[in-house]
């Protein structure tokens, strides 16, 4: 793996957490005005696919989504494989 590649996985990291936390908080805001809603598993596939840290950023924030056991499990779970995932990729770069 070369440096520019790490970069680019980690402005697509970026941009996906970005995604994600303003999912959540507009979910919540439809939530509130009683509007249609994003659907859960768009909500958790935004995590899945890199954005868990923002999933979890507006999980906490907005206090969204905190009450449902899949979401509590599975953003965390998330984070932690694509903060591993980050983590070996740094090493690769060593």
């Amino acid at each position: 793996m070369t440096e520019r590649m790490f970069t680019d996985i980690m402005i697509y990291y970026a941009v996906v957490n970005a995604a994600a936390l303003v999912m959540y908080a507009m979910d919540k805001a439809r939530a509130r005005a009683g509007v249609w809603r994003i659907r859960e598993r768009t909500l958790i596939l935004a995590a899945a696919i890199g954005g868990a840290g923002g999933a979890l950023a507006g999980m906490l924030l907005f206090r969204h989504k905190v009450r449902k056991p899949k979401f509590f499990l599975l953003v965390p779970l998330f984070l932690l494989l694509h903060l591993a995932a980050i983590g070996y990729m740094w090493l690769m770069l060593q």
